[in-house]
């Protein structure tokens, strides 16, 4: 039967007898197979891998990177990778560095499963990052990845094996993304836990200046850093952290507060000075008088240092007795030594209240100690308002005179006209309110009051001049020069002969005499009429002259009351 097989084989006997030949092996292209070393020549291995055929190997394959060509001899077992069974030439493809890539892969994919670091060496630099080799994979590492904080120089890690995080594995692509930051900050959190455990609120401790920023200062504590806030430095103001420290200065802190979620870890310097906060209420008592000098200004008053860590605040209503509404740097600079009295203290929000005008003289009480109420002032007209005029006195204040203080005859706007900006006037006291800063004034109380007693009656003639004539009747004005009343005389009121009621028939300037019928106090009114003064004197002439059964007529009597006046004029 074996002779016939031989003789005649079917390709199943063929298949047969090649699986006794290959010992039974199952092999297949795309996988890791062991073979043996038969010769060297010149860069290459000739590797028999248990085929018919042999396949030949790049002696650089079996070199790491970096390494020089590996001692590899006659009769040695390798692995490698089988991509075909045979080529064109009848040769086995085979590679030893796709070997040590899948066994590499295999392993990595183990240790990304259990999250554990891998050993691996950068070899090379690319666009964004550098070259990994972890045993035999490419990894690629992010430039952001190197290190903690940003590396100026990697030539110093390049080419040292080391424990890299991998981050992202995908074989399909042949794509690996590691991490060599990932495992110092693991490291560091380990090395951070144990040093804060170590570490206690209210502890004084020792460190070192690393940094400095706008907000404070980090300290290194031996391992582990601390912030050392701006407002934690001293009970005094600190405008930046350079003004107390500089990098490198060893200085002795306080652990304020440790926060065992962030490991955050607050420090203080001030916190190991007296507070000079106690006793402030006995230091500075309200209404007491002190010199400090200005550190800080903002738009809503200025700070004043009493003594290094103690400020107070002066605003900006309490810096100046006349100057209302002004920014306060237009009123006092930075540095600027000034005496300030204590307002208000509370220990418990740390803050004192200052006042700068309350050390100054109140210009409310000097005026009305210089200048008492009825006394008469010369002042400059600063404003004039639809309710009157602002006139400007002695140390930056105002006076004002009220419309209806303007003039005893005509109303305040038709008074406040005749008042020019800058004009110089005088004007009497009326009142002074210190409490509220006014001062009140007065320009008709110049002159005494024309309604005041007596001075106008019922029936009493007063002499007038024209000064304006109308279709209606005729103004006029009387009494003193300096408070002169003025009235109108109805054309009615102008002659008890109706003829001579016309208005025309007067000129302005003209004067003439007419009898006070109405004297209204409370309006300011003063009615005049010719005709009752005609009608009064015409009955008085009859009571003198002559009577109803004298015989004497009307003309007779009143050329008699005619010449007797004239002769008295």
């Amino acid at each position: 039967m074996a002779d016939d097989m031989s003789l005649n084989p079917s390709r199943d006997d063929f298949a047969a007898l090649l699986d006794e030949s290959l010992g039974g092996r199952d092999f297949m292209e795309g996988q890791v197979v062991h073979g043996k070393v038969v010769a060297i020549e010149k860069d290459f291995a000739i590797v028999d891998v248990g085929l018919k055929t042999e396949g030949r190997v790049s002696l650089k394959e079996f070199s790491a990177p970096g390494e020089d060509k590996p001692p590899l001899k006659v009769g040695d077992t390798v692995e490698v990778f089988l991509e075909r069974v045979e080529n064109a030439m009848g040769e086995a493809v085979i590679s030893r560095e796709k070997a040590r890539r899948e066994e590499a892969w295999t392993r990595l994919e183990e240790v990304y499963a259990k999250n554990e670091p891998v050993m691996g060496v950068i070899v090379g630099r690319v666009k964004g990052g550098f070259t990994v080799d972890l045993g035999g994979a490419s990894a690629f590492l992010p430039g952001s990845q190197v290190d903690i904080r940003p590396v100026r120089d990697v030539g110093p890690l390049m080419g040292r094996e080391q424990p890299f995080a991998i981050l992202k594995m995908d074989r399909p692509r042949g794509n690996i993304v590691v991490s060599r930051r990932a495992i110092l900050e693991e490291a560091r959190a380990e090395q951070r836990t144990e040093l804060v455990s170590q570490l206690q609120e209210g502890e004084v401790r020792e460190g070192v200046v690393k940094n400095i920023t706008d907000y404070g200062a980090f300290v290194d504590l031996g391992g582990i850093d601390g912030l050392l806030h701006v407002t934690d430095m001293s009970w005094k103001r600190v405008n930046h952290p350079s003004q107390v420290l500089a990098v490198g200065d060893t200085v002795k802190v306080q652990i304020v507060k440790i926060n065992p979620d962030t490991q955050r870890i607050s420090l203080g310097m001030k916190q190991l000075q007296s507070d000079p906060w106690d006793g402030v209420e006995a230091k500075y008592p309200v209404g007491a008088k002190f010199t400090g000098r200005i550190t800080n200004i903002t738009d809503y008053g200025a700070f004043v240092e009493l003594e290094a860590g103690v400020e107070g605040l002066v605003h900006v209503s309490e810096m100046s007795w006349t100057k209302k509404n002004v920014h306060p740097g237009k009123i006092v600079s930075t540095s600027q030594e000034v005496d300030v009295v204590v307002l208000d203290v509370d220990p418990s929000k740390r803050r004192v209240s200052l006042g700068l005008k309350q050390a100054l003289a109140n210009p409310w009480e000097a005026f009305v100690a210089a200048h008492p109420i009825g006394s008469v002032v010369d002042g400059e007209v600063k404003n004039a308002t639809e309710f009157g005029l602002f006139i400007g006195l002695e140390n930056d204040i105002d006076g004002m005179v009220h419309l209806s203080d303007l003039d005893w005859a005509v109303s305040g706007e038709e008074a406040i006209a005749k008042y020019q900006k800058g004009e110089s006037v005088k004007a009497r006291v009326l009142d002074v309110d210190v409490e509220k800063e006014r001062i009140s004034l007065g320009i008709k109380q110049l002159s005494g009051d024309p309604l005041q007693g007596d001075t106008f009656r019922k029936g009493q003639t007063v002499t007038t001049t024209v000064t304006e004539i109308t279709s209606g009747g005729i103004e006029v004005k009387f009494g003193e020069d300096d408070a002169p009343m003025t009235a109108f005389i109805r054309k009615s009121d102008l002659s008890r002969d109706r003829a001579d009621q016309r208005p025309e028939r007067f000129a302005v300037g003209d004067r003439l005499d007419a009898q006070v019928t109405n004297v209204d106090k409370a309006a300011r009114r003063v009615s005049l009429s010719v005709k009752a003064l005609e009608m009064a004197e015409e009955k008085e002439a009859i009571e003198q002259f002559g009577s109803s059964d004298s015989g004497a007529s009307l003309g007779d009597i009143l050329g008699a009351a005619l010449r007797e006046k004239a002769q008295k004029e």
